[in-house]
């Protein structure tokens, strides 16, 4: 199965998943990504049996509206029930790195205000250890060399993301060269560099729900503690 069709399979397993949660005056949270326009494709069938989402970028507000699904302000909204996105990389505590669209922020801002967090992703997202992907930090732009200079002397490789502008109006640098082995320990410590708006890093608010899909089917995968 190319990836393209397990991104698919996801999806319409994430919208078996939600399908009992909906109610009239329902409104979900929706990611960003390849994965999660497959998602928002299959939701315009149920947009009669919710009130709206709440999207993590402009991009997939767009793709919402298209579909004739109602997008509101998450300040209007409060809590989501549940919010459906992808991941570039997952370990089996369902930690992440996110943000390969550079939309980290506001992703990492509904999924703290979901009560469920079910992450969607083809097996190749799939790691033992964080930091094979690139990790995303969005900076402040006048802070760009400062911070850069800072993930230096963390033996990180800062790459400017060039011609990219955050929906928030700010920069990308991704972070090369080293393995996340205690990613909740690293998520606090780089958003605590003066200048950073936040990482990319989902440690501190993983998922709750990872459905894999894989060559054999979707695998449904809750966090493993260790």
């Amino acid at each position: 199965m190319n990836q393209n069709a397990l991104k698919r399979a996801v999806a319409v397993a994430a919208i078996d998943e939600i399908r009992p949660l909906l109610a009239k005056d329902s409104v979900i949270g929706v990611g960003t990504g390849s994965t999660a326009d497959h998602f928002i494709d299959l939701l315009a069938e149920l947009r009669h049996d919710f009130q709206g989402a709440v999207a993590s970028s402009r991009a997939s507000a767009e793709r919402l509206k298209g579909h004739g699904i109602d997008v509101f302000e998450l300040n209007h909204v409060g809590t989501v029930p549940v919010y459906v996105d992808g991941a570039d990389e997952i370990n089996p505590r369902l930690e992440m790195i996110k943000g390969g669209g550079a939309a980290l922020t506001r992703e990492k801002i509904v999924a703290a205000c979901a009560e469920r967090f079910i992450c969607i992703a083809d097996a190749s997202k799939r790691v033992e250890v964080l930091g094979g992907y690139p990790l995303p930090v969005e900076v402040i732009p006048m802070a760009r060399s400062y911070v850069a200079r800072e993930l230096v002397t963390r033996s990180i490789t800062p790459v400017y993301r060039d011609g990219v502008i955050t929906d928030n109006g700010n920069q990308i640098l991704d972070c090369y060269d080293f393995l996340i082995e205690e990613p909740r320990e690293i998520e606090f410590a780089l958003n605590n560099i003066v200048g950073v708006v936040t990482n990319g890093l989902f440690a501190h608010r993983p998922a709750d729900l990872l459905l894999l899909g894989t060559d054999q089917g979707v695998e449904r995968l809750t966090k493993h503690e260790e």
